[in-house]
């Protein structure tokens, strides 16, 4: 189970890193990145499965705190949101829009790494 968990980590990452990087490459024209989509919905999905198998597992790890994930996956919709409906109506998007989605997947990463 380990070895899924930790694919899981990887995918995760890498949707987020999608994301990420795409929106810091774009940030100057008023588009988002053609993979900002499929990126945002790994990583949603990712986290969705890695916190079902980390609440099902029994053994020496904790349990995930229920207040951090509320907070990653309220983040998470929101950008998902902003990317789907950027990619629905691409004329639509600004630089603010590019903006609100680097720096919410930024805080994002900053809230799984420095919520303890």
């Amino acid at each position: 189970m380990d070895l899924v968990y930790g694919l899981l980590v990887v995918l995760h990452l890498v949707g987020w890193a999608i994301v990420l990087g795409g929106c810091l490459v774009t940030l100057r024209t008023s588009e988002l990145p053609k993979g900002a989509l499929h990126g945002a919905l790994t990583a949603l999905v990712t986290g969705i499965v890695m916190v079902g198998l980390r609440s099902a597992e029994v053994g020496d790890l904790e349990p995930p705190d229920n207040a951090k994930i509320a907070v990653k996956l309220l983040v998470a919709l929101v950008v998902t949101g902003l990317v789907w409906y950027g990619s629905r109506k691409p004329e639509k998007v600004t630089r603010g829009t590019v903006g609100a989605v680097l720096g919410l997947t930024l805080v994002n990463v900053l809230v799984a790494v420095l919520w303890r």
